[in-house]
């Protein structure tokens, strides 16, 4: 029996069993390189097929760079890195207008130049080092697909994700994300730490440091149809209530009548609508 056969409940079930698929692909060909980090691979491949942005959160060299560009490599997806550093500016994210003459016709125009966020799988490496006037760049990319100079909108194509890596606060030289730009992310991933054994599992398995290759983990052209699946999901009403009171829950002066909860003493901001949505 063919896929064009298949009545509607049949199909769902088979386009189902191919998003695990893709999943278990995607994780075997990161794992080839990240490993000891089952729960951090899972997060960020569960963020990318929910459509979602996300955040990486560890001290450096815990090879979250490496991370994010693999599975950029798997997905065979066009990548971008940005090392966010203290003198950044916007214009070094999203591009700028220059001016060029037309030599023939002494005419002078202006073009568009694209920056490094014109790109599927954006890595913004240590995101909180730069200031917050940089920092606010990615806010409109990330939340409308786009960025706008000289009152012009530039479309960023499909699919975009926007992976960030984040030192720890306590470090020097880092500055705290705004709360409109860390509601952004679908996902904070804690990157921890490893133990001996795994330390000693890579160090026998890189020859001069060098990671493994990855492979191609889906066909172009397939993400889509995954995204579209996933966003198909049935959600029930219950759920939706229970995600509704769960949310309202998180806001102090709303979780208990007497104001002595400890949501009102320990949360300041609580969830908004669109983290209820993802």
């Amino acid at each position: 029996m063919t896929e064009q056969t298949l009545n509607a409940p049949d199909r769902d079930v088979v386009l189902l069993e191919r998003v695990a698929n893709v999943a278990q692909d995607l994780r075997r060909e990161v794992e080839k390189r990240i490993v000891g980090q089952h729960h951090v691979v899972d997060g960020l491949l569960t963020a990318l097929l929910a459509n979602g942005h996300a955040l990486l959160v560890g001290v450096p060299g815990l090879a979250k760079t490496l991370l994010v560009s693999t599975v950029a490599e798997a997905l065979d997806l066009d990548f971008s890195r940005v090392q966010f550093t203290p003198d950044l500016m916007p214009t070094d994210i999203t591009g700028t207008e220059v001016i060029e003459e037309d030599r023939s016709t002494g005419r002078r125009v202006f073009r568009f130049l694209k920056g490094p966020i014109f790109a599927n799988i954006v890595l913004a490496d240590e995101i909180n080092r730069t200031p917050p006037k940089t920092q606010a760049a990615m806010l409109e990319c990330m939340q409308e697909q786009q960025v706008t100079v000289g009152g012009v909108r530039h479309p960023i194509d499909s699919p975009f994700f926007v992976l960030a890596t984040q030192n720890p606060i306590e470090l020097e030289g880092t500055y705290p994300l705004p709360e409109a730009q860390l509601d952004r992310f679908l996902f904070k991933v804690e990157v921890p730490g490893l133990d001996a054994d795994t330390m000693a599992t890579i160090l026998t398995s890189r020859r001069r440091g060098q990671p493994p290759t990855v492979e191609l983990a889906l066909q172009p052209g397939e993400l889509e149809e995954l995204f579209e699946l996933v966003d198909s999901v049935f959600l029930p009403e219950a759920i939706a209530n229970y995600i509704g009171r769960l949310v309202a829950a998180t806001h102090p002066q709303r979780s208990g009548a007497d104001g002595g909860s400890i949501v009102d003493q320990s949360v300041r901001y609580g969830a908004s609508p669109r983290a209820a949505i993802a």
